[in-house]
Protein backbone atom coordinates (compact mmCIF):
# COMPACT_ATOMS: atom_id res chain seq x y z
CA UNK A 1 0.00 0.00 0.00
CA UNK A 2 0.92 3.26 -1.05
CA UNK A 3 1.33 5.82 2.45
CA UNK A 4 1.30 9.40 1.38
CA UNK A 5 2.34 12.23 3.93
CA UNK A 6 -1.18 13.04 5.36
CA UNK A 7 -1.51 9.32 6.10
CA UNK A 8 1.77 10.00 7.95
CA UNK A 9 0.34 12.83 10.13
CA UNK A 10 -2.86 10.97 10.83
CA UNK A 11 -1.23 7.89 11.64
CA UNK A 12 1.24 9.87 14.47
CA UNK A 13 -1.72 12.35 15.35
CA UNK A 14 0.72 15.12 15.02
CA UNK A 15 -0.87 18.29 16.28
CA UNK A 16 0.41 21.62 15.57
CA UNK A 17 1.76 20.54 12.08
CA UNK A 18 1.47 23.86 10.42
CA UNK A 19 4.87 26.33 9.80
CA UNK A 20 5.34 28.00 13.52
CA UNK A 21 2.61 25.36 15.36
CA UNK A 22 0.82 26.24 18.32
CA UNK A 23 2.48 29.56 19.31
CA UNK A 24 2.16 31.26 15.94
CA UNK A 25 -1.69 30.32 15.74
CA UNK A 26 -2.03 31.79 19.45
CA UNK A 27 -0.39 35.18 18.28
CA UNK A 28 -2.63 35.02 15.07
CA UNK A 29 -5.42 35.08 17.14
CA UNK A 30 -4.46 37.49 19.59
CA UNK A 31 -4.91 40.12 17.11
CA UNK A 32 -7.96 38.92 16.43
CA UNK A 33 -11.49 40.54 17.88
CA UNK A 34 -13.16 37.20 19.04
CA UNK A 35 -15.27 36.62 21.54
CA UNK A 36 -17.94 34.37 22.57
CA UNK A 37 -20.37 35.24 19.63
CA UNK A 38 -18.38 34.93 17.44
CA UNK A 39 -18.74 31.15 15.10
CA UNK A 40 -14.85 29.65 13.88
CA UNK A 41 -14.61 27.20 11.17
CA UNK A 42 -11.30 24.91 11.60
CA UNK A 43 -10.88 24.07 8.26
CA UNK A 44 -8.49 21.09 7.82
CA UNK A 45 -8.36 20.55 12.15
CA UNK A 46 -6.90 17.27 11.83
CA UNK A 47 -6.03 16.37 15.91
CA UNK A 48 -7.89 19.18 16.92
CA UNK A 49 -5.14 21.20 18.54
CA UNK A 50 -6.20 24.61 17.30
CA UNK A 51 -9.77 24.11 17.42
CA UNK A 52 -9.62 22.51 21.17
CA UNK A 53 -7.16 26.04 21.86
CA UNK A 54 -9.97 28.33 20.75
CA UNK A 55 -12.84 26.69 22.52
CA UNK A 56 -10.99 27.05 26.06
CA UNK A 57 -9.72 30.44 25.14
CA UNK A 58 -12.44 32.26 23.45
CA UNK A 59 -15.66 30.24 24.36
CA UNK A 60 -17.14 30.78 21.10
CA UNK A 61 -18.84 28.46 18.80
CA UNK A 62 -16.62 26.14 16.99
CA UNK A 63 -16.24 24.03 13.74
CA UNK A 64 -13.69 21.25 13.23
CA UNK A 65 -13.42 20.12 9.92
CA UNK A 66 -11.51 17.65 8.11
CA UNK A 67 -11.51 14.59 5.24
CA UNK A 68 -9.04 12.20 7.23
CA UNK A 69 -11.36 9.96 9.70
CA UNK A 70 -8.68 9.00 11.60
CA UNK A 71 -7.44 12.97 12.60
CA UNK A 72 -11.22 13.32 13.39
CA UNK A 73 -11.07 10.25 15.16
CA UNK A 74 -8.34 12.16 17.57
CA UNK A 75 -9.78 15.28 17.67
CA UNK A 76 -13.32 14.27 18.92
CA UNK A 77 -11.12 11.99 22.04
CA UNK A 78 -9.60 15.61 22.60
CA UNK A 79 -12.26 17.12 22.86
CA UNK A 80 -14.25 14.70 24.89
CA UNK A 81 -11.96 14.69 27.53
CA UNK A 82 -11.35 17.99 27.70
CA UNK A 83 -15.32 18.40 27.23
CA UNK A 84 -15.32 20.89 24.77
CA UNK A 85 -18.63 20.98 22.88
CA UNK A 86 -17.05 21.42 19.48
CA UNK A 87 -18.67 20.13 16.33
CA UNK A 88 -17.11 18.38 14.15
CA UNK A 89 -17.35 17.22 10.62
CA UNK A 90 -15.46 15.26 8.04
CA UNK A 91 -15.97 16.81 4.62
CA UNK A 92 -13.27 18.34 2.08
CA UNK A 93 -12.85 22.10 1.27
CA UNK A 94 -13.34 22.20 -1.84
CA UNK A 95 -17.09 21.00 -1.31
CA UNK A 96 -17.48 22.39 2.05
CA UNK A 97 -21.15 20.36 4.14
CA UNK A 98 -22.19 24.13 5.14
CA UNK A 99 -24.65 26.65 3.87
CA UNK A 100 -23.29 30.47 2.68
CA UNK A 101 -22.99 33.27 5.21
CA UNK A 102 -22.20 30.76 8.13
CA UNK A 103 -19.00 31.69 9.83
CA UNK A 104 -17.30 35.18 11.01
CA UNK A 105 -13.61 33.50 10.58
CA UNK A 106 -12.20 30.23 8.92
CA UNK A 107 -8.40 28.94 10.36
CA UNK A 108 -6.90 27.01 7.62
CA UNK A 109 -3.32 26.11 8.62
CA UNK A 110 -1.14 24.77 5.75
CA UNK A 111 -4.29 23.13 4.61
CA UNK A 112 -5.18 24.73 1.15
CA UNK A 113 -2.24 23.92 -1.38
CA UNK A 114 -3.33 19.95 -0.77
CA UNK A 115 -6.27 20.68 -2.28
CA UNK A 116 -7.36 22.51 -5.48
CA UNK A 117 -7.15 26.02 -4.78
CA UNK A 118 -9.46 26.97 -7.45
CA UNK A 119 -12.15 25.02 -5.44
CA UNK A 120 -11.08 25.89 -2.03
CA UNK A 121 -10.91 29.28 -2.05
CA UNK A 122 -13.79 30.57 -3.03
CA UNK A 123 -15.67 27.81 -1.43
CA UNK A 124 -14.21 29.48 2.14
CA UNK A 125 -15.61 32.80 0.45
CA UNK A 126 -18.96 31.17 0.19
CA UNK A 127 -19.28 29.93 3.82
CA UNK A 128 -17.97 33.18 5.83
CA UNK A 129 -20.50 35.92 6.71
CA UNK A 130 -20.10 39.57 5.33
CA UNK A 131 -17.57 41.22 7.06
CA UNK A 132 -15.92 37.78 7.95
CA UNK A 133 -12.21 36.53 8.06
CA UNK A 134 -10.01 33.75 6.26
CA UNK A 135 -6.98 33.23 7.78
CA UNK A 136 -4.41 31.13 5.95
CA UNK A 137 -0.97 29.88 6.56
CA UNK A 138 0.05 28.64 3.29
CA UNK A 139 3.50 27.12 1.94
CA UNK A 140 5.13 29.39 -0.82
CA UNK A 141 8.31 28.87 -3.14
CA UNK A 142 10.83 31.29 -2.14
CA UNK A 143 13.10 30.53 -4.69
CA UNK A 144 12.55 28.98 -8.30
CA UNK A 145 13.79 25.13 -8.82
CA UNK A 146 14.44 23.05 -11.26
CA UNK A 147 11.25 20.50 -13.11
CA UNK A 148 12.75 17.60 -11.20
CA UNK A 149 12.92 19.48 -7.66
CA UNK A 150 9.37 20.56 -8.04
CA UNK A 151 7.93 17.12 -9.19
CA UNK A 152 9.64 15.03 -6.13
CA UNK A 153 8.30 17.95 -3.95
CA UNK A 154 4.72 17.62 -5.16
CA UNK A 155 4.53 14.13 -5.52
CA UNK A 156 5.81 13.31 -1.72
CA UNK A 157 3.73 15.91 -0.29
CA UNK A 158 0.78 15.64 -2.20
CA UNK A 159 0.25 19.35 -2.99
CA UNK A 160 -1.50 20.32 -6.08
CA UNK A 161 1.00 22.69 -6.97
CA UNK A 162 3.50 25.06 -4.85
CA UNK A 163 2.80 28.73 -5.10
CA UNK A 164 4.66 32.22 -4.72
CA UNK A 165 3.43 34.46 -2.73
CA UNK A 166 2.07 36.59 -5.29
CA UNK A 167 0.18 33.70 -7.08
CA UNK A 168 -1.77 33.04 -3.86
CA UNK A 169 -2.55 36.54 -3.60
CA UNK A 170 -3.93 36.74 -7.25
CA UNK A 171 -5.95 33.24 -5.93
CA UNK A 172 -7.44 35.00 -3.10
CA UNK A 173 -8.32 38.47 -5.25
CA UNK A 174 -10.02 36.64 -7.62
CA UNK A 175 -12.08 34.91 -5.37
CA UNK A 176 -13.37 38.35 -4.56
CA UNK A 177 -11.63 38.96 -0.91
CA UNK A 178 -11.78 42.74 -0.92
CA UNK A 179 -8.40 42.92 1.40
CA UNK A 180 -5.95 40.68 1.15
CA UNK A 181 -2.87 41.08 3.83
CA UNK A 182 0.65 39.36 3.51
CA UNK A 183 2.84 38.51 6.45
CA UNK A 184 6.13 36.75 6.65
CA UNK A 185 7.32 35.32 10.54
CA UNK A 186 10.94 34.92 11.42
CA UNK A 187 10.69 31.64 13.56
CA UNK A 188 12.59 30.94 16.70
CA UNK A 189 12.21 27.62 18.58
CA UNK A 190 11.96 28.32 22.08
CA UNK A 191 13.37 24.54 23.96
CA UNK A 192 11.42 25.78 27.31
CA UNK A 193 7.70 26.84 25.91
CA UNK A 194 6.48 23.49 26.59
CA UNK A 195 2.70 24.69 26.24
CA UNK A 196 3.48 24.95 22.27
CA UNK A 197 5.49 21.96 21.56
CA UNK A 198 3.94 19.98 18.72
CA UNK A 199 2.06 17.28 20.06
CA UNK A 200 1.66 13.48 18.84
CA UNK A 201 -1.45 11.11 19.37
CA UNK A 202 -0.24 7.53 18.10
CA UNK A 203 -2.01 4.96 16.52
CA UNK A 204 -1.13 1.26 17.24
CA UNK A 205 1.23 -0.77 15.49
CA UNK A 206 2.57 2.02 13.48
CA UNK A 207 3.95 0.25 9.65
CA UNK A 208 7.80 0.75 9.40
CA UNK A 209 6.39 2.87 6.09
CA UNK A 210 5.23 6.05 7.90
CA UNK A 211 9.10 6.00 9.80
CA UNK A 212 10.77 6.30 6.44
CA UNK A 213 8.15 9.12 5.36
CA UNK A 214 8.87 10.77 8.09
CA UNK A 215 12.35 10.96 7.56
CA UNK A 216 11.91 11.74 4.18
CA UNK A 217 10.24 15.20 5.61
CA UNK A 218 13.05 15.38 7.67
CA UNK A 219 15.27 15.54 4.82
CA UNK A 220 13.19 17.61 3.09
CA UNK A 221 12.75 20.64 5.52
CA UNK A 222 16.72 20.25 5.87
CA UNK A 223 17.24 20.58 2.12
CA UNK A 224 15.06 22.94 1.17
CA UNK A 225 15.65 25.32 3.62
CA UNK A 226 15.28 29.51 2.34
CA UNK A 227 13.72 27.88 -0.34
CA UNK A 228 10.00 26.56 0.72
CA UNK A 229 8.76 28.89 3.29
CA UNK A 230 5.10 29.91 4.88
CA UNK A 231 3.14 33.18 4.65
CA UNK A 232 -0.18 34.27 7.12
CA UNK A 233 -2.46 35.33 4.68
CA UNK A 234 -5.79 37.42 6.12
CA UNK A 235 -8.39 37.75 3.82
CA UNK A 236 -11.67 39.81 4.54
CA UNK A 237 -14.41 40.15 2.41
Amino acid sequence: MNYTYLDCLAIFGVGGAHPGGLQLTKEILSREKIDETKSILDAGCGTGQTSAYIGEQYQCHVTSLDCNKIMLDKARQRFSSLHLPIDVKQGSTENLPFDEDLFDMILSESVISFTDVSLTIPEFKRVLKPNGVLLAIEMVLEKSLSEDELKAIVNFYGVSQLLTENEWYNFFKRASFKQVSVEKFNLEFDENDVQNVTDFSLSENIDDKFFEILEKHLHFTKGYKGILGFRLFRCCI
